[in-house]
């Protein structure tokens, strides 16, 4: 698997394990919701910037945000 899709389904399953919504995540990362659908579904090449406002918004260290990946 790619790496964009391997940490697109990353995010995905840490937001379903979390039980929030991509609207949600988007808001609580200050990014777009569509935004949010593409990194998941890995047609996004992420910034380390956006990459570190999902990591807050998720409550997870950058290491266990990468950890499985």
């Amino acid at each position: 698997m790619e790496i964009l899709q391997s940490f697109g389904l990353r995010i995905k399953t840490l937001r379903q394990k979390q039980n929030i919504s991509q609207e949600k995540l988007a808001e609580m990362a200050e990014l777009h919701r569509t935004y949010i659908n593409l990194v998941e579904s890995g047609k996004r090449n992420i910034s380390l910037k956006n990459i570190n406002k999902l990591s807050k918004a998720l409550g997870l260290s950058l290491e266990d945000l990468f950890k499985n990946l």
